[in-house]
């Protein structure tokens, strides 16, 4: 296996207001958001179009259950399903199964502090 982590798919965090804090990040320091946040967009090192994405989640989310940490990250990654086969064999806990949309491949796996961490094999053509 080449490649684990190809770069930072987003930041999500856990707070009061969302609609708020996004208001509050969209007035004072300029981000573009909208119902799910801020979408950075880049290009990787062969010149592909990628993007990273910040997000608010309310307080009481169970979306980053297991962990009751107020934060998950989410990582890009190449070939998802058989990353997860590769941490499962190194003893990573896997959290949950696979799931596929038309923007890409999820799977969430716990750091050894019980931090949930989204992977995510992305379909970044499919917000063009």
């Amino acid at each position: 296996m080449e490649k684990r982590v190809t770069g930072l798919g987003g930041f999500f965090f856990k707070t009061k207001d969302p609609d708020t804090i996004k208001s509050w990040y969209r007035t004072h320091l300029g981000l573009n958001t909208d119902a799910y946040g801020c979408t950075f967009w880049w290009k990787d090192d062969a010149g592909n179009k990628c993007s990273t994405q910040w997000s608010p989640f309310k307080e009481d989310t169970n979306y980053f259950s297991p962990s009751k940490k107020e934060f998950m990250m989410n990582f890009r990654v190449e070939n998802l399903k058989e990353l997860l086969k590769v941490l499962k064999k190194e003893g990573v806990t896997i959290v949950g199964k696979i799931e596929e949309y038309e923007y890409g491949k999820f799977g969430w796996i716990l750091d050894p502090e019980g931090n949930k961490i989204e992977l995510w094999e992305p379909v970044d053509s499919s917000f063009l």
